[in-house]
């Protein structure tokens, strides 16, 4: 997997976690600290997200990222 599809599965986890909440882009905005305008360019893939939105984007989700070993990735779930 590349990178650039790595970037595409976790923003697509992102919209799924947001989505399942029922949670609009303000509404995250509010709960992440991250700018509405920024979630709608991440999430239609206008821009691509810095490593420390990701977390605080995560971070109402009770999730986050983490470093593992090759032989133990999975798919994000």
């Amino acid at each position: 997997m590349t990178v650039e599809e790595k970037r595409e599965e976790l923003v697509a986890e992102i919209i799924r976690l947001r989505q399942e909440q029922g949670l609009t882009q303000k509404q995250l905005e509010k709960m992440s600290g991250v700018r509405q305008p920024i979630i709608a360019r991440m999430e239609t893939g206008v821009n691509k997200p810095q490593l420390s939105t990701v977390i605080k984007l995560l971070a109402p989700f009770g999730k986050t990222l983490a470093v593992v070993p090759l032989n133990q990735q999975e798919t994000v779930k």
